[in-house]
């Protein structure tokens, strides 16, 4: 029998700023600074690799993608935490928590899903070389994307149809933002039908598409060890900025898994928060760089672009 006092869809849900607001103008510019500089860097890739035919690649299409995506979770992130630190309430209507925890939810698929392809194209570019062209053509190409973006939006589309109908007995956020888990958990009703979905994803996200990028590797590292020394090298610089995007990603969503479904408020704030948004801060700002200035390709024709001027 369900309680009462429960509010099937509040209007309101309240965000947990803590001892942020005391000094929030010095976040607002650390925030205004953060997402300018994300939207110049992504823009700045993304602009340079459709501009130029020569680089109109897997490997480069790949990269304007993933920055692509990570403009895409920022502004589901950013605009929404500026403006809750300029009032006085930190707030979120019900309806806007919802399409945030779609929007992050899906950004954060997109991500590991590109990354699985971005895997694949390694693969075939060092295991196979001399059949590269023909397989990864720019029909194949654009199948990937496709597969990968629509892979997300159809899992999560069906997470947050599942979340939606859930009536909640609180309205208090543990985040500086909505995301399914922190609205789940306010339910006073059975959620096993969430929780057993939210395994399933799990499984698909985090254990099928890093394994594949395992198998991938494997391969690659079997090649590697036959190869010349010189062949090594080159392998290695290619693949380097992948694994670090692929281990940033794996560590700040298996904390957050972890974290969140433990006991959140006996670990310290600062720490809760710094990992929380670590994974909608930091990829769209590393990946222009590990991707895009540290690609050699990419790196001369923004170089031309500035010389021009």
């Amino acid at each position: 029998m369900q309680n009462s006092t429960t509010v099937s869809h509040p209007l309101v849900m309240t965000l947990t700023f803590g001892d942020m607001t005391s000094i929030k103008y010095l976040y607002c510019v650390f925030v205004l600074v953060g997402y300018v500089l994300t939207i110049l860097a992504n823009i700045t890739v993304i602009a340079v690799i459709t501009l130029h035919q020569t680089l109109h690649k897997p490997m480069y299409i790949f990269i304007s993608t993933l920055c692509f995506n990570g403009l895409y979770g920022s502004s589901a992130f950013y605009p929404s935490l500026f403006i809750n630190l300029l009032y006085k309430a930190q707030t979120i209507s019900y309806a806007g928590c919802i399409l945030q925890v779609f929007t992050i939810h899906t950004y954060g698929a997109n991500e590991i899903t590109i990354l699985a392809v971005m895997g694949f194209d390694r693969y075939v570019s060092i295991c196979n070389p001399l059949r590269y062209n023909t397989i990864m053509s720019p029909t194949t190409v654009y199948k990937l994307i496709a597969a990968a973006l629509l892979s997300s939006f159809f899992l999560n589309i069906i997470h947050i149809i599942l979340t939606s109908r859930l009536p909640l007995c609180d309205s208090v956020i543990l985040k500086i933002y909505c995301d399914n888990w922190s609205v789940v958990r306010l339910s006073c009703v059975d959620t096993t039908v969430n929780n057993i979905y939210g395994i399933f994803i799990i499984v698909a996200i985090l254990v099928i598409m890093p394994l594949l990028v395992f198998i991938s590797y494997v391969e690659i590292l079997r090649v590697c060890a036959r190869s010349s020394k010189d062949f090594r090298s080159k392998a290695l610089q290619t693949c380097a900025p992948h694994l670090i995007s692929i281990t940033n990603y794996l560590v700040d969503v298996l904390f957050e898994l972890t974290l969140y479904r433990l006991t959140p408020t006996n670990f310290p704030y600062a720490l809760r928060v710094f990992m929380s948004v670590n994974f909608l801060v930091v990829p769209p700002l590393l990946y222009p760089l590990v991707y895009g200035f540290k690609t050699r390709e990419i790196r001369i024709k923004i170089g031309n672009l500035h010389l021009r001027r």
